[in-house]
């Protein structure tokens, strides 16, 4: 089985402390947090920008504490995208995407988080801004999170822009948290994500997944042998895939991760091996992912 690289497994962040003496070492330093998830894992969301801005050297600093192979993920400010209409918010994507590009080639997709109430009616406002970005050298997904974006005609016209500019379309699965317990407290605070349809469509040559899983192992599984079978089939169709796990308890996002890993493998999909797998775990992990 030849093994391709187009596969690329990870959280939502790295600087997690509950992951201090189960996913990292004990006693682990802040400052060596990403050094060790890089260890681990082969993305991460840098969901971080989304909120500020990271200097230059903060972000350079970030390239070098990861192996090489490894890709950031990066989410546009939402000062770019939360404040109405796109287009005046141009100059200052550019800007954005030249201080990602310090990540050299660490540097994954670039994600565009559209809000709720920025729905089809804006889509020629859309159009304007995609158009100008330098998807050729920097790639780009899009998520959207206004109902009407999942209905006909406007789901056709947002595929068939997306598909013409070879914009990635972010799929943001929250199925796993709007099941089992409607009063349970964990998951509470996650259902303000949006209860939308999943529409796994590939509109370019990469695909960003972000599986909202739940507290709960096994109420994930239906969902992610789900997702198994066609990650498969994405690969050997030669689509590069980043695949993120969140959890509203983020503790289980790295298991999760590792869970579906496994499900790849013994699956047959020719992805690489985990470099987590190559760490001697300490008595303690080894008993939490048998």
């Amino acid at each position: 089985m030849s093994v391709t690289n187009n596969f690329f497994l990870g959280c939502a962040v790295w600087a997690y402390k509950g992951w201090v003496g189960d996913f990292y070492p004990a006693r682990s330093r802040q400052a060596d947090l990403l050094r060790l998830y890089g260890q681990r894992l082969t993305a991460v969301e840098v969901n971080a920008t989304f909120y500020a801005v990271p200097n230059k050297e903060t972000v350079r600093r970030w390239a070098a504490d990861t192996p090489p192979g490894f890709a950031f993920c990066p989410k546009l400010p939402r000062d770019l995208t939360h404040r109405g209409l796109l287009q005046p918010s141009i100059p200052g994507a550019l800007q954005f995407v030249e201080l990602m590009r310090e990540f050299g080639d660490r540097l994954g997709p670039i994600f565009m988080q559209l809000p709720p109430q920025y729905g089809p009616d804006l889509l020629h406002d859309l159009a304007k801004f995609l158009r100008v970005w330098p998807h050729e050298t920097v790639p780009l997904a899009v998520e959207v999170r206004h109902a009407d974006w999942f209905r006909e005609p406007h789901a056709h016209a947002l595929t068939s822009l997306l598909e013409q500019l070879a914009i990635g379309r972010v799929l943001l699965d929250t199925r796993p948290i709007y099941q089992g317990l409607d009063d349970d407290p964990q998951i509470g605070n996650e259902r303000r994500k949006p209860k939308l349809p999943l529409q796994p469509t590939v509109t370019a040559p990469l695909s960003v997944v972000r599986f909202i899983s739940h507290p709960q192992r096994a109420l994930n599984q239906l969902f992610l042998d789900e997702w198994a079978s066609r990650v498969d089939a994405w690969l050997r169709q030669g689509t590069r895939i980043y695949f993120f796990v969140h959890c509203p308890v983020e503790d289980h996002s790295p298991s999760t991760a590792r869970a579906f890993q496994r499900l790849l493998e013994r699956h047959g999909t020719p992805i690489p091996p985990l470099p987590w797998n190559a760490l001697h775990a300490p008595p303690t992990q080894l008993s939490l992912f048998r």
